[in-house]
C-alpha cells in the first residue's frame, strides 16, 4: 500500500502544500479551521510524516542536555557512562547529548541556569534535581520558551506524565516485601537510611515501604528514617547509635540510590550477616556486596534504559510525537547473588 504523500493531505484537506507543510511544522499564521481540515485528512489518509528525511532536509539537529547533580557516587558514574554510549546509538538521528552539572542543594541556581536556556541553545533538557518550588517553576517556564523539558530520576509533582524513572513508591514496597521474605518469622525492628527525605523519591519509597511492612508484616517495625545529607562523619554516628539504641533491629534498608558509604559504615561497625540489607541501585559495589552476601537484595532500575527513554522523550516532545508508552515503562528490577 502506497504511504500518502503531502500532496494527498494537501488535496484532501482543500488547501495548498505550503498551508500542509505549516501546519505540520506547527507554524503559525494558519486559522484553526484550516488546521482541523488538516488534521482531519491525517487522520483520515493515515498520513504518517517521514520525520528523518526532513530533518535530514532542514539539517536539523538535536542538542539535549542531561542537568545532573555535582555530587554522585558510582550509580551517577553509571548515568555518565550510558549517556556517552546512547550518543553514538542516536548519532544517525542527528541527537547530540552533553552532561552539565548541577548544585542540587542550590534550587536558586538551578533555576538560573534553566533560564539562561533558550530553544536557540537547546533542543531539550533532562533534570536530575530534588523537588522545589524554583526547580519546577523553572521547567515549567523552560516549556513555554519551547525548550522540551522533563525530569529525570527524580520527579517533580503535576509532572507525573512527562518524567523518567521508576515508580518509586512500588520500588519502596518491593523493598519491603523482599525484606519481609527475608527476615522471615523473625521480630524486630528495621533501620532505614536515606540522604535526605527532601526529596521526592525517598519520600514515596518511605510511604511504599511503610505500607507494605504495616499490611504483610506486623511483627516487623519500621524505624524513623535517618538523613546522612551525604556527609560520611554524620552517616558513621547517626548508624553507630541507631543501632546501639535499637538491638532489636533484624534489616537495614538503605533507600538512597547511593549505597556505598552506608554499607561501608555498616560493615566497619561488624554488623552481623543475620541482619538483613536491602539496597537501591546497581553499582559495582553493590554487585560486589551481593557476591559477598554482605547485602542480601538490591532494588534497581536499568541506568541504559532510563537515558535511552529520555532521549526519545524528549524527541518525541520536540517532533511532537508520541512515544510508544510500553517501550518507555522503566522496569523494577530485584537483584539478587544469584542473577548478577
Amino acid at each position: 500500500m502506497i504511504r500518502p504523500t503531502t500532496k494527498d493531505l494537501a488535496k484532501a484537506a482543500g488547501v495548498s502544500r505550503a498551508t500542509v507543510d505549516r501546519v505540520l511544522n506547527g507554524r503559525e499564521g494558519v486559522k484553526k479551521d484550516t488546521v482541523d481540515r488538516v488534521n482531519q485528512a491525517i487522520k483520515e489518509l493515515g498520513f504518517e510524516r517521514n520525520l528523518q528525511a526532513a530533518n535530514l532536509a532542514k539539517s536539523r539537529q538535536y542538542r539535549f542536555i542531561f542537568a545532573l547533580p555535582r555530587s554522585g557516587d558510582q550509580f551517577l558514574d553509571q548515568i555518565v557512562q550510558r549517556i556517552a554510549e546512547a550518543q553514538a546509538v542516536f548519532f544517525a538521528d542527528h541527537v547530540w547529548c552533553e552532561v552539565q552539572h548541577i548544585d542540587e542543594n542550590d534550587p536558586h541556581s538551578i533555576s538560573a541556569y534553566l533560564s539562561a536556556l533558550s530553544e536557540k541553545d537547546v533542543a531539550g533538557v533532562a533534570i536530575m534535581s530534588p523537588e522545589t518550588p524554583q526547580v519546577r517553576d523553572a521547567i515549567r517556564r523552560l516549556q513555554e520558551r519551547g525548550v522540551a523539558a522533563l525530569p529525570f530520576i527524580s520527579n517533580q509533582t503535576m509532572m507525573d506524565a512527562d518524567w523518567v524513572g521508576i515508580d518509586n513508591r512500588a520500588a519502596g514496597a518491593t523493598a519491603a516485601l523482599l525484606m519481609g521474605q527475608c527476615v522471615g518469622g523473625r521480630k524486630g525492628s528495621v533501620m532505614v537510611i536515606s540522604e535526605s527525605m527532601q526529596s521526592r523519591d525517598s519520600l514515596e519509597r518511605r510511604l511504599g515501604f511503610d505500607d507494605e511492612i504495616n499490611d504483610s508484616f506486623p511483627h516487623l517495625h519500621a524505624l524513623p528514617s535517618l538523613e546522612t545529607y551525604g556527609n560520611e562523619d554524620r552517616a558513621l554516628s547517626i548508624i553507630a547509635a541507631n543501632l546501639k539504641a535499637n538491638p532489636d533491629i533484624v534489616g537495614i534498608y538503605v533507600m538512597a540510590s547511593e549505597a556505598r558509604k552506608p554499607l561501608s559504615i555498616l560493615q566497619s561497625l561488624n554488623v552481623p550477616p543475620s541482619i538483613i540489607k536491602i539496597a537501591h541501585e546497581r553499582t559495582p559495589f553493590t554487585e560486589q556486596a551481593l557476591r559477598d552476601r554482605r547485602l542480601d537484595g538490591v532494588i534497581a532500575q536499568d541506568p541504559g534504559h532510563l537515558v535511552r527513554s529520555a532521549i526519545r522523550r524528549l524527541k518525541g516532545i520536540v517532533d511532537r510525537r508520541q512515544t510508544l508508552g510500553s517501550q518507555e515503562n522503566i522496569r523494577i528490577e530485584i537483584l539478587l547473588r544469584t542473577n548478577i
